[in-house]
């Protein structure tokens, strides 16, 4: 017989829940605007975005239907799985701008790599839950949560994909911080950190990745070359001025100066149309459903859910953070997307599922024995 606990409705968080529903919204809205006008052949990326986000409601609903603890003994399965995908990448993955990062499904290309950092956040959660210490970690109790960044880390790096592989190191540095580390961790590792840099920068980066970082630090230099995206970028932000220009009458996004204005550089084009004040406003949105999904890891039931909130609130974060500055030309163009806004399937559902697992950490916090039976 199968029971439902009407105190899970009862925990339900709402808030979250709804400005989830109005960024998903303002984020169609403005992916619209970002393909206008629609090509003759097929389908528009904000219908198939819609598809994606009607597909990630699906798997929130499923994430609901099960105790996030499950999460502990489904973790090695998950992080198997997607090493394999990983592995797989680079012997049938499909080719496109000279990187190799999709596997062709039929209905669309899965990027692995996105699933990737949700499975890093649900691996570190586990671990530290499981290995819990009161005085600090030491170098030799991180040798476990640094291997299993390092893995997927390589492999995404050979692809190669700059972008998604300093998100791993993302995560990987604020929960390892937050679970507190002991003064000696944070000296080796932020020496291993600095020497890792050079080291990169002389043996494992490409020409076109030192040309990013270059042009990062002087656009002006190549301005119809590398320096183009940043250039045109800060153009349509900046032509936004206080209002906007109005919706669909942005000239930098639909007159095709903008690249990848559908992808990477979505916000760009709210910016140009909705100005200062409706970025703002948007902004403020997207950033206070975080801060409120953070709220949420005050008030697990336990460490590994406060651990995976926080997680998938710095994985989020991070992102949102960095796109945000290369959008305004701060940081390199490294290639991350805006979660939520910027089109891409992978990336969306990967970001679905995070949401999933933080509603359901919320919904569960009044739990205190074994999971309740759905």
């Amino acid at each position: 017989m199968i029971r439902f606990d009407r105190r899970l409705l009862a925990h339900f968080d709402w808030a979250l829940l709804l400005l989830l529903l109005m960024i998903c919204g303002m984020a169609l809205f403005n992916l619209y605007s970002a393909s206008y006008p629609p090509h003759a052949y097929g389908i528009p990326p904000y219908l198939k975005q819609l598809y994606f986000f009607l597909i990630g409601f699906s798997l929130v609903l499923f994430l609901l239907a099960f105790d996030y603890q499950e999460l502990h003994f489904w973790n090695y399965f998950f992080y198997g799985f997607v090493i394999c995908l990983l592995v797989a990448i680079l012997i049938i993955g499909r080719t496109a701008g000279g990187a190799q990062r999709w596997i062709n499904l039929g209905l669309f290309n899965l990027q692995p790599s996105e699933l990737a950092k949700l499975m890093l956040v649900i691996s570190l959660a586990s671990y530290y839950s499981r290995k819990e210490v009161t005085d600090g970690y030491t170098i030799r109790q991180l040798v476990v949560p640094i291997v299993l960044t390092a893995v997927p880390f390589l492999l995404i790096m050979l692809q190669p994909d700059l972008g998604t592989a300093l998100m791993l190191g993302f995560i990987f540095v604020s929960m390892t911080v937050f679970v507190k580390l002991r003064f000696s961790s944070y000296a080796i590792l932020g020496g291993s950190a600095i020497g890792a840099v050079f080291f990169a920068w002389e043996k494992l980066l490409k020409p076109y990745q030192k040309q990013r970082v270059q042009t990062f630090l002087d656009p002006e230099k190549d301005p119809m070359g590398h320096g183009y995206q940043i250039m045109q970028s800060k153009i349509a932000v900046g032509s936004g001025g206080k209002f906007g220009k109005g919706y669909l009458e942005g000239t930098q996004g639909h007159l095709h100066f903008l690249p990848e204005r559908h992808t990477d550089f979505a916000f760009a084009v709210w910016g140009e149309e909705w100005g200062f004040f409706g970025s703002l406003f948007f902004l403020g949105m997207y950033f206070f459903m975080l801060f409120w999904a953070l709220y949420t890891s005050m008030f697990a039931r336990d460490r590994f859910g406060m651990l995976l909130s926080f997680g998938v609130v710095m994985l989020i974060f991070g992102q949102a953070v960095i796109n945000l500055l290369m959008i305004l030309g701060f940081l390199p163009v490294v290639g991350i997307p805006l979660p939520l806004v910027s089109y891409g399937g992978s990336s969306l559902l990967t970001t679905m599922m995070g949401l999933g697992i933080l509603l359901n950490v919320r919904m569960r916090r009044f739990q205190t024995g074994q999971a309740a039976e759905l």
